[in-house]
């Protein structure tokens, strides 16, 4: 059954086809009743006509509707001047007029509504009731229009559904559209900030273990304590760069169990007097102060906070030279936090911080602006008069709830 229906869904010009050959059975059938035994002027073959041509505009009124609105104007007024009396085929009058109102053309939908309304009263006034009043033949030509008013109100307001259904659809296609365009750009934002994330732990404490390593070669037969001190910190760096690690990707397993404490916390401002201490025994001479009244931030802001510092840290030691010494403050202002790294060493390439990096450098300053501007703050860093590189921030923040 649910294969003949989808095959009729598929061929509606055949069901169409299929009651037209049933409505001129019945049309022939009536016209012959009528006007067989008395039939000497030609009126069986013009009405029998009549019926085939209404009959062809129900087959053929989804393929063709304007046209077979036309053809059936023309051969109901073709019965007018012809005095062909109305058969059971002009019920093809209000079908067409559906059909058009549903699917037809804008210009046909109106000449549809102003043919269908003046049909009947036409027609009563080519053949008006015998024995019957003007007052008769008013009202029956009122009651006769009713039922094209009626199909052409349900053909447009099935237009109207379909119109309503197209747009909802319409929208709901878009809106997928949109939420899959939302899903990239959430899925490209994660894979950045995971990317800076990366950046900042490889870059710092891979260049603390680099200076360290470098540092226990140096000294390993001349100061051995000095070797396993170094030793110790590559260690303790490797270990804490790791556990970051860990975190971070931590962050990229769904659907896994993880016990408490396996990955550590987000780094904070508290951290940064660590980050500091580790840089001083990497040997990198670092003054930090802190000025103001610290509080509690927003951990979007105290993360930001602690990747600057280390960033800019980080660049000391690479672009510093071998007896750079920096300076790091942090001020805490009503509506704000101020960060200013300096180093007294040379200071980095132009091309680092103006442009972005040269062969897939300076990245580390791009992390930093973008870090910056997704919590809304400023950051300028260049190099500073009379030498050495410089590092300025403004984050704004709202007091921690």
């Amino acid at each position: 059954m649910q294969r003949l229906y989808d095959f009729l869904r598929r061929h509606p010009t055949w069901v169409d086809a299929f009651w037209a050959v049933v409505l001129l059975g019945i049309a022939g059938a009536s016209v012959y009743s009528v006007n067989g035994a008395r039939d000497h002027h030609g009126g069986l073959a013009a009405s029998i006509a009549v019926s085939a041509v209404m009959c062809l505009v129900v087959a053929l009124r989804r393929r063709m509707p304007e046209k077979m609105l036309l053809l059936a104007v023309a051969t109901g007024l073709a019965q007018l001047v012809l005095d062909v009396e109305t058969t059971v085929a002009d019920f093809a009058m209000l079908v067409i007029v559906y059909t058009v109102a549903a699917v037809g053309a804008g210009w046909a939908s109106r000449f549809a509504l102003i043919a269908g309304l003046s049909a009947a009263p036409l027609a009563q006034i080519r053949w008006p009731q015998e024995h019957s009043s003007a007052l008769g033949n008013v009202a029956v030509a009122v009651f006769q229009t009713v039922p094209f008013a009626l199909a052409w109100v349900l053909g447009d307001s099935m237009r109207t559904r379909r119109a309503y259904f197209a747009q909802l659809e319409e929208r709901a296609a878009r809106l997928e559209k949109e939420r899959e365009a939302q899903a990239k750009v959430a899925v490209a934002a994660e894979r950045a900030r995971i990317a800076r994330e990366l950046h900042d732990v490889v870059a710092h404490n891979v260049s603390v273990m680099v200076v360290q390593a470098d540092g226990a070669a140096y000294v390993l037969d001349s100061a051995p304590d000095q070797a396993k001190k170094a030793l110790e910190t590559i260690s303790s760096t490797g270990r804490q760069a790791l556990a970051e690690m860990r975190r971070l990707l931590g962050v990229l397993r769904t659907g896994e169990h993880k016990e408490a404490g396996e990955y550590v916390p987000q780094p904070d401002v508290e951290q940064i007097d660590e980050l500091v201490e580790q840089c001083r025994s990497s040997g990198l001479p670092v003054d930090f102060k802190v000025e103001g009244t610290p509080r509690p931030l927003p951990s979007g802001v105290e993360l930001t906070a602690y990747r600057i510092v280390q960033e800019a840290l980080t660049n000391t030691r690479k672009h510093g030279g071998p007896n750079a010494g920096a300076s790091v403050r942090l001020v805490y202002f009503d509506d704000g936090l101020g960060l200013l790294v300096e180093d007294d060493g040379k200071g980095a390439a132009h091309e680092l911080y103006e442009e972005g990096g040269a062969d897939g450098k300076g990245h580390g300053l791009i992390g930093m602006r973008e870090r910056v501007g997704m919590v809304g703050g400023t950051l300028d860093a260049g190099p500073r008069p009379g030498g050495g590189f410089r590092i300025s921030a403004l984050l704004p923040l709202k007091p921690a709830h």
